[in-house]
């Protein structure tokens, strides 16, 4: 892990190196025909919705079409694969879901390393997951779960959205710090999850704001903490479940990677108009809608997430003993 993190990481910092009439003259002409941007799941989903906001944004700004082509299939690895085989000329970019990082380990035979293969462009959006219980369960704090959790063992179960993704993965993370087994059950995603979470199939969910916002509101989930160090806008007088578990953190996180070898300045490029697209009013107030929170910075910046998320994640899949299916 260590020799690919840096590689990257390095990679990413090197973004700016090229010689400045060289930057120039490639940004002048990039992009001259469409650019596909590929999410590795299906129309909807919450990948697929931010490259819709994003490549629209992209293609206004830039003078050319930013196509979406949704690639579903295996946990997201099916359309980054794609994009790691693709031409390095900026014209073949990938809309990165959370799940590239638990990839990493759940899947040890890949085609491709994500770290080895991409070079980051541009984080979009951090969306907080949510400790959330159906309301019938007599819990109304973290606390109050841990103590239910480990007086009842085996009784609590929480809807994962499949294994190795954002929900899935915060739960076993709250098991390993909690010290509590809360059973996971696995559905085909966030929809049918949120369904039998709501009909009391299942107690517990850890799943995105974006996925339970709508429902907190409704009345038919109960939030009992963001699983993001700071509070959110979006739930406030929520607290964070850092407050009863130190260093607790789980959230989704999405931006745009694209081959390694890419070059520097056409990065640079989709660097600038990523990060001037989440100060756009209409594109903030879209994210803040979605519960989520812009994530601005540099393609190092986004390199470093990428990589402190793969090593974190790791660790917690390797402590679980979890494998893909």
């Amino acid at each position: 892990m260590t020799l690919p993190r840096r590689k990257f990481l390095h990679l990413a910092a090197s973004a700016a190196a090229f010689p400045t009439i060289a930057r120039i003259a490639r940004a002048d002409t990039y992009p001259s025909h469409p650019v596909r941007l590929i999410a590795g799941f299906a129309a909807g989903s919450t990948t697929d919705i931010l490259a819709r906001l994003m490549g629209q944004w992209l293609s206004q700004r830039l003078g050319q079409q930013f196509v979406i082509e949704n690639r579903p299939g295996a946990g997201g690895n099916v359309g980054a694969e794609e994009v790691s085989k693709a031409a390095a000329d900026g014209y073949t970019l990938l809309m990165v879901p959370p799940a590239v990082a638990a990839n990493a380990t759940l899947y040890p035979h890949l085609n491709f390393e994500f770290i080895r293969d991409f070079a980051p462009v541009a984080g979009v959006v951090r969306v907080p997951n949510v400790a959330e219980v159906n309301p019938s369960l007599p819990v109304k704090s973290i606390p109050e779960l841990i103590a239910y959790a480990k007086a009842n063992p085996g009784k609590l179960s929480f809807a994962s959205a499949g294994i190795g993704t954002a929900s899935h993965l915060a739960g076993e993370l709250f098991n390993v710090m909690a010290g509590v087994d809360i059973v996971r059950v696995h559905y085909r995603g966030d929809g049918p999850a949120m369904a039998d979470l709501i009909a009391g199939q299942v107690q517990v969910g850890f799943a995105t704001m974006t996925a339970s916002i709508g429902h907190i509101r409704g009345g038919q989930l109960r939030p009992l903490a963001v699983c993001t160090l700071k509070p959110s806008d979006a739930l406030p007088g929520i607290p964070t479940v850092a407050e009863f578990i130190p260093g607790f953190e789980a959230s989704s996180w999405f931006g745009i990677a694209a081959p390694k070898g890419t070059p520097a300045d056409i990065i640079e490029t989709l660097n600038r108009e990523t990060n001037a697209g989440l100060a756009d009013p209409t594109i903030k107030a879209r994210i803040d809608d979605m519960g989520g929170m812009a994530l601005t910075g540099s393609p190092a910046d986004f390199g470093k997430l990428i990589a402190d998320e793969t090593e974190k994640w790791g660790n917690v899949i390797r402590k679980a003993g979890i494998k893909a299916e």
